[in-house]
């Protein structure tokens, strides 16, 4: 190990080949996310259609830049993130998005179902970033907070309570 003043290791820290895959992982499911989300506000019709539209459009856009986050660290990592269009059908665990119009309703039922989806396999691999690269840990940390208050805020626009 080389060392500089204070004691400090100048060796690289590359990520493992489970590491990267990984990050990996939650990279398409985020990338495809974002790609539903966005085929939903497109083809969005019925009631709340104006709030739910543009709720859909800020939920593209914080999911996108937390794909950002996770295709940046993995390259600081000396990882090599893969969000082709190919790649991304073929491995993402989110189920495809309906085709054609879809009403309110659906679309959030839908998108809601989509992001737990994701929320799941973040947890799923949680354990095993956090025991290689805490840092990284920490990143999926702040992915399942932006995506279970995403979920919560557009589900509770739809709830009804019945007094």
């Amino acid at each position: 190990m080389t060392t500089i003043d204070r004691g400090v290791s100048t060796n690289e820290f590359v990520a493992s080949p489970t590491l990267t895959a990984d990050l990996q992982t939650v990279l398409v499911d985020l990338l495809e996310l974002g790609n539903q989300a966005k085929q939903a506000h497109w083809n969005l019709v019925g009631a709340h259609f104006r709030s739910i539209h543009l709720e859909l459009d800020e939920m593209v856009e914080m999911v996108r830049e937390h794909a950002d986050t996770i295709a940046e660290r993995m390259r600081a990592l000396d990882a090599v993130p893969d969000g082709r269009t190919r790649t991304v059908a073929d491995t993402t665990a989110l189920a495809a998005f309906p085709a054609g119009e879809i009403s309110v309703e659906r679309a959030v039922a839908v998108t809601a179902e989509r992001i737990l989806t994701a929320v799941n396999v973040i947890r799923a691999v949680h354990d095993e970033v956090d025991a290689q690269d805490p840092t990284s840990a920490d990143l999926l940390h702040a992915v399942l907070e932006g995506l279970e208050k995403q979920r919560w805020m557009l589900t509770a626009q739809l709830r009804h309570i019945s007094n």
